[in-house]
């Protein structure tokens, strides 16, 4: 089903220059969802989600977005394969952007065949709907000045406590290389969105250790606290 043409009556404004568009956000994050569907709804556009690839690939069996905002970093594998395979699709999806907080991920989602990128944390409506805009064929572009409004973005604090149970799920299975190797990258960039520095360095550090062949007891063991700690922490507000 062709979801373009739903909401092809609707002309973008100065105020909402995404008005009209489905955007389909592949994001294994509640918390950075979250930030996408207020992003989205400033911007006018309509938000749809899948949280690993092979969600997203099932809903793209049944509608076609105007937009697909790709996390690389996904639980059954890397954002880049469902990139290449968008860009190659016939008929494509108008605009194809990868998303990450890692500093070399904006060259992996590019080298995929991705439009843009969106470095994380997106808080910024403006940088939002200019990395949209910029890769809409001509005949999609609004006309006209736009109102550039850039107040803050605040996700819903209950998404973090989401991301937090769905970490220490997978948390269980530490003995899963895999799993572990997901669940750390997942941590480190979750806090580096939300602004929760201990966490982001402990996951970091974990990282690091898991990169270098050092032991990684400790590393895991002080992750796995700060992940109950936040836990915590949301369960008595």
């Amino acid at each position: 089903m062709d979801t373009n043409h739903l909401a092809a009556h609707l002309r973008p404004t100065s105020t909402r220059p995404l008005l009209g568009l489905t955007i389909l956000v592949v994001e294994d994050s509640r918390y950075s969802c979250d930030a996408m569907r207020l992003l989205c709804l400033r911007s006018g556009a309509r938000i749809r989600r899948a949280d690993c690839l092979k969600s997203a690939r099932r809903h793209l069996q049944v509608y076609r977005p105007s937009v697909v905002i790709v996390d690389l970093g996904l639980p059954d594998g890397s954002g880049a394969e469902l990139i290449s395979e968008l860009t190659v699709a016939c008929p494509r999806v108008d605009v194809v952007i990868g998303t990450s907080g890692d500093s070399f991920a904006e060259e992996i989602a590019l080298a995929a065949g991705a439009d843009g990128f969106l470095a994380k944390p997106v808080s910024s409506v403006t940088t939002f709907q200019n990395t949209i805009l910029a890769a809409l064929p001509p005949e999609r572009q609004p006309t006209g000045p736009r109102l550039v409004v850039d107040d803050p973005i605040l996700p819903d604090p209950l998404a973090y406590r989401d991301d937090m149970a769905h970490a220490a799920d997978v948390l269980d299975d530490r003995d899963n290389e895999r799993s572990l190797r997901y669940v750390t990258q997942f941590l480190a960039g979750v806090a580096r969105s939300a602004g929760d520095g201990a966490l982001q360095s402990a996951a970091e550090d974990l990282a690091d250790a898991r990169r270098h062949g050092r032991p990684t007891q400790s590393s895991l063991a002080r992750v796995a606290a700060l992940v109950q700690d936040r836990l915590a922490d949301r369960l008595a507000m």
